[in-house]
């Protein structure tokens, strides 16, 4: 007495799953709904748009199935005969969050394509991959209840949390194996060039997962040390241009740029490389910080609207925090990279009018309609809970170092006392006090609900290491933000709100043609072209008009000059031991 769904490939071409629905002893008015969302990332997606050719039937006969809302069906049962219910979905986005299909691959979240039986979802529930293209593999994290060699069979999910939980990479990819603490871990890759260097993925992931699963639950050895999952899979997807991740409970789905993967016999380790090592150790972390530990809000999910908290700030700023971080801590980057990495988000917070707007607490209630929806506006109407919780969560780390006590000590008193389940900011705020020895109420009340600068500066002097105010780009001197291309020129993204580009009436969507009479391919050229404080004429096209504007160049960047953080190279016994305890050695 099993729901199953069946997965085929119906027309790879037109980008066609067909997925049936068989339901045992249904009730008689049978409500079946699509998921509007999916966990992790918020933003009401309307996945059912991508649904069509709805059919129902019971014993070979049709079912009436009428549609009450824009995600939701009523099938008029005639007995408790099982019912079966078939549709078309179309799948072409190419993101971590929804399904793709075509002559090379195969992607899919169950919260795109498997329907909800309402009454029902605490029920064991079941998927099977049927037909597939010649030679496709598939891989998961979900249960294998009788599979071949290439993954393809029948896997089961508890209830339906766990079903849709659990996405599937389809196609001819590549696939390593390695152990991280006695736990098995896979990494499939889709689409690298035939010169990736697999092994040294494999290498590094494991440095990385080793690192975090001993930060949460200490480094028994021979013993395993413990893990919320049995094993776990890799989903990374390469292609052209792209990077993001999106966390689930014993996988992750990941999408980078193909360059940025290791290639075969260069041992250097590109910028590119460090971004994929990051978010691979930030989807990681999540296994734990908002999979397990997670806001009291999500300790059940609605998938039929939003479900709003307060606290991305931190499950998703202080994932941010420690994915770079534990980088550092395993050796994969050095403290130089580690401080240019992180000078690049002081730099990025600073240079956000929107911080001044909003508090990052409201700023993660708002995710739904802001962040997720982010316009050429938005850098001036909020902030990002990802970069400047990251932020907050680098105060108070230093903070707690200089009280005797850590941010990873928080973390794990919050793990131990909610038994890696929801979690409230009182929660939050108890293992401060606990691990630190006094109550953090002032630095949450300033930092996560006040909208005032962070007091990094003094903070990092404290564990040795130094500010350093860069000189500004003309783009940052105007408050202005640019895309630059041969084939589009230089056009106006951002206007930044107090900036001397909005003073002077520059708009998103300009094009800038000309500065003081002269042709300007990139916006750089034009500092030679201006004098600070005084007016420039600038030559810009708006609507199929040209129009003159006079722009002033400030003296200095108006919203704080780009910062450089370098590791103090005489730091003071206090300082350095600080920044040890921090960095690692």
């Amino acid at each position: 007495m099993t729901i199953t769904y069946r997965v085929d490939v119906e027309d790879a071409h037109a980008h066609l799953f067909r997925v049936t629905l068989r339901v045992p002893r249904p009730a008689a008015e049978q409500r079946l709904s699509l998921p509007v969302w999916i966990p992790g990332s918020y933003l009401v997606r309307e996945f059912a748009r991508h649904l069509s050719d709805l059919k129902a039937e019971q014993g070979g006969q049709p079912v009436p199935l009428a549609q009450i809302d824009k995600a939701t069906w009523l099938a008029s049962c005639r007995g408790r005969g099982e019912l079966t219910v078939t549709a078309r979905v179309y799948a072409f986005d190419t993101s971590v969050r929804c399904a793709f299909l075509d002559a090379q691959r195969g992607f899919f979240n169950g919260t795109g394509l498997c329907l909800r039986v309402e009454g029902r979802e605490a029920e064991p529930q079941r998927l099977q991959l049927g037909t597939l293209p010649r030679g496709w593999q598939a891989a998961t994290a979900m249960r294998a209840v009788k599979v071949d060699a290439a993954g393809r069979g029948v896997y089961e999910a508890a209830d339906y949390d766990e079903l849709v939980d659990h996405p599937f990479e389809l196609g001819s990819f590549w696939r390593g194996r390695f152990e991280a603490h006695g736990v098995p871990h896979e990494f499939v890759v889709a689409g690298a060039l035939p010169d990736f260097d697999g092994e040294r993925l494999l290498a590094d992931a494991r440095r990385i997962c080793e690192a975090q699963i001993a930060f949460w639950h200490g480094a028994r050895k021979p013993k395993a040390a413990p893990a919320p999952f049995e094993r776990y899979v890799f989903l990374l997807n390469t292609c052209e241009d792209g990077h993001g991740g999106l966390e689930h409970r014993a996988s992750t789905a990941l999408l980078s740029a193909r360059r940025n993967l290791p290639q075969r016999g260069r041992s250097e380790t590109s910028d590119g490389y460090v971004e994929l090592l990051g978010l691979i150790s930030h989807e990681y972390f999540h296994t734990w910080n908002v999979k397990r530990l997670r806001p009291a809000e999500f300790a059940s999910y609605d998938y039929t609207h939003e479900n709003y908290t307060q606290l991305l700030w931190f499950f998703e700023g202080f994932t941010s925090y420690y994915d770079d971080l534990i980088l550092r801590r395993c050796g994969l980057i050095d403290t130089p990279r580690y401080l240019k990495l992180l000078a690049r988000t002081v730099s990025g917070v600073a240079a956000t009018p929107g911080r001044e707007v909003q508090s990052v607490a409201q700023a993660s209630f708002d995710a739904w309609v802001k962040y997720y929806r982010s316009d050429e506006n938005t850098p001036n109407a909020t902030i990002s809970y990802y970069a400047k919780g990251s932020l907050v969560a680098l105060a108070l780390d230093l903070t707690l170092r200089r009280d005797g006590s850590s941010l990873d000590e928080v973390m794990r008193a919050l793990w131990a006392a909610s038994g890696g389940g929801p979690i409230a900011e009182a929660d939050i705020a108890a293992a401060l006090q606990r691990c630190g020895g006094r109550s953090y109420a002032k630095e949450l009340a300033e930092w996560v609900h006040g909208r005032d600068e962070l007091p990094l500066k003094g903070l990092l002097y404290s564990a040795g290491v130094e500010w350093q105010a860069q000189p500004a780009t003309l783009a940052q001197r105007l408050g202005l933000r640019v895309s630059e291309s041969a084939l589009t020129g230089i056009k106006a993204t951002h206007v930044l709100r107090g900036g001397a580009a909005e003073a002077a009436g520059v708009a998103a969507g300009d094009e800038i043609l000309a500065v003081a009479g002269w042709r300007v391919r990139r916006l750089d050229e034009a500092q030679r072209l201006m004098t600070p404080g005084q007016g420039s004429e600038w030559l810009v096209a708006r609507d199929q008009r040209v129009l003159t504007l006079a722009v002033t160049l400030p003296r200095d960047a108006a919203l704080g000059a780009p910062v450089q953080l370098a590791a103090d190279a005489k730091p003071g016994k206090a300082a350095q031991a600080l920044r040890e305890a921090w960095l690692g050695r």
